[in-house]
């Protein structure tokens, strides 16, 4: 299945490129039908630059290439959507994403609506990649590595004292504290929610020998 590139005068289609594993926006760009086949064929991102009337390969001169994992295309055939691993920022400027400066603010909202250690992650990375002055998670990020571990360290002591204590709600304050943390640290790190998971089914049914310590394990 192709765009219609017939469809507008100028014969180019708006593809929106997202991170696949952050699921963030990185940029929008327009590809014709040559820059279209282009991307097909070399599992790259192509486009066509309305300013220079020309081919451009995203990447080619800074190295901040994207490799195409897949790429959808809407209801009307019109609009792409490009899902891509990049190897490094998408804006000219050296941001992560394009769409870093705000127009309309989120609205605070008085009870949270957070779900999941999912949405704790995106909620993570999004102030990785646009740091906010102020909040917690931009100081881990900008103390580094060693801080976040020395943390991971902190809660999860903590969380072994609330459990020989009674008191349930400082309990699962602490395991909720140690959980940010850990997820804090795989932001860092570069791993995501799915990888552990991936890791998690694959134990179910199985046992497998730790090396270390030859103890069994059974999910």
């Amino acid at each position: 299945m192709k765009p219609d590139f017939k469809k507008y005068p100028d014969g180019l289609v708006p593809a929106v490129v997202v991170d696949n594993q952050t699921q963030q926006v990185l940029m929008m760009a327009y590809v014709n039908e040559e820059s279209f086949n282009l991307c097909m064929k070399t599992r790259q991102t192509w486009f066509w630059s309305r300013s220079r009337q020309e081919l451009w390969h995203k990447g080619e001169t800074s190295g901040n290439t994207q490799e195409i994992v897949s790429m959808e295309i809407d209801c009307d055939e019109d609009t792409l959507l490009m899902k891509v691993n990049p190897a490094g920022p998408a804006c000219h400027t050296g941001h992560t994403s394009c769409f870093y400066r705000t127009i309309l603010p989120e609205q605070v909202k008085e009870e949270s609506t957070m779900q999941d250690l999912d949405e704790l992650y995106q909620l993570i990375l999004k102030r990785k990649n646009n740091p906010e002055k102020g909040s917690y998670t931009d100081y881990l990020f900008t103390k580094g590595l060693d801080k976040i571990l020395k943390k991971v360290g902190e809660e999860a002591t903590e969380v072994v004292v609330a459990a020989k204590n009674p008191s349930d709600p400082e309990f699962i304050l602490e395991v909720a504290d140690l959980a940010y943390h850990v997820e804090v640290l795989m932001a860092q790190r570069g791993i995501t929610p799915d990888q552990i998971k991936k890791e998690l089914a694959g134990r179910e049914g199985k046992q497998s020998i730790t090396k270390d310590r030859k103890e069994i394990k059974e999910w």
